[in-house]
């Protein structure tokens, strides 16, 4: 379906120039002297790059219609991901280019969000937060209870995570998977 740069919104996907985009940001400018036109910050969906660029209300774009699934993380094969779509069953493998640090915090067998363009996978979002049990760290020290003091840990998954000094190795974790970070002990 076609719609004008007018019609722009924030959050909004469409094709132009044979890319894939999603508006970040936009406001409609209308100078004193001179035409109208549409600012925007827009994202292309496929090689994450952010650009700012101005359009004439009247430039036409056609929507890009884009599929998320919940699906399954199977394994890594060294080479491939591979995802299980939960209704159909259907093995999805995708590279290691599209996954990036988004499967760092999750565990073979979890459930994760896959976003799709044309049936070719460009993003994963993984749970808000997860559960993971450390496999190494420092022994915390009887009595070391300096306030917001961290030490490293590395989880099951092979990330590393600051967690504070009193939690041991083989406890479970929760960890907020957008930044990385101790929440609680699990």
């Amino acid at each position: 379906m076609a719609f004008t740069a007018g019609d722009i919104k924030k959050g909004k996907t469409f094709t132009w120039e044979g890319n894939v985009y999603k508006c970040l940001d936009f406001q409609h400018v209308k100078p004193g002297k001179g035409a109208a036109f549409v600012r925007t910050k827009i994202k292309n969906i496929l090689t994450g790059s952010v650009t700012e660029t101005t359009f004439r209300p009247t430039e036409k774009f056609e929507d890009a219609i884009i599929e998320r699934k919940k699906m399954q993380y199977l394994y890594n094969d060294g080479e491939l991901y591979y995802f299980m779509d939960m209704e159909t069953y259907e093995q999805i493998p995708v590279g290691e280019d599209v996954v990036d640090e988004d499967l760092k915090f999750v565990k073979e067998n979890e459930e994760v969000t896959l976003s799709f363009y044309q049936n070719k996978a460009f993003a994963i979002e993984p749970p808000l937060t997860v559960e993971l049990e450390i496999i190494a760290t420092e022994p915390g020290v009887k009595g070391d209870t300096a306030t917001g003091a961290t030490k490293p840990a590395t989880v099951e998954t092979g990330a590393l995570v600051l967690v504070p000094l009193f939690v041991n190795q083989g406890e479970k974790i929760k960890i907020d998977t957008r930044t990385g970070e101790y929440l609680s002990r699990a």
